[in-house]
C-alpha cells in the first residue's frame, strides 16, 4: 500500500512539473505581440460590455488597436502598411491577422 501511494505522489509531482514547464515556455513567447508605435498618442475607452479598447495614433492616423475583453485574451489589430486603416486581405475581406497575448509577466 505504501509503494502505491509513493508512486502516485511521484506521478502527481512529475505531472505538475510538466505543466509548469509548459506554461513557462508558452508565456515567454511574446514575439507575436506587436510593439507600440513610436510617438503614438494613446486613447483608451471602456465599452458598455466591459471591453477596454486602446487606440494608438501616429500623426492622426490609426496605427494599432489593443482590445482587452472583459473575458478572454487580449488581442491586437494593426495597420501594417501605414494607410490609417486596419489591414484587409488582398481580396478585400477583413480576415486580418489578430495577435493574441495569452500570458504575460
Amino acid at each position: 500500500m505504501t509503494q502505491v501511494r509513493l508512486v502516485r505522489m511521484l506521478a502527481a509531482a512529475a505531472f505538475t512539473a510538466l505543466l509548469a514547464t509548459g506554461c513557462a515556455t508558452t508565456a515567454s513567447d511574446t514575439s507575436q505581440v506587436p510593439a507600440v508605435p513610436e510617438n503614438a498618442q494613446q486613447a483608451t475607452r471602456t465599452e458598455a460590455n466591459g471591453d477596454v479598447v486602446t487606440e494608438y495614433r501616429v500623426g492622426g492616423a490609426l496605427a494599432m488597436v489593443r482590445v482587452v475583453p472583459k473575458s478572454g485574451p487580449t488581442y491586437y489589430v494593426t495597420d501594417s502598411d501605414g494607410d490609417g486603416r486596419l489591414d484587409r486581405n488582398s481580396d478585400g475581406t477583413r480576415n486580418v491577422p489578430v495577435y493574441f497575448k495569452l500570458y504575460g509577466w
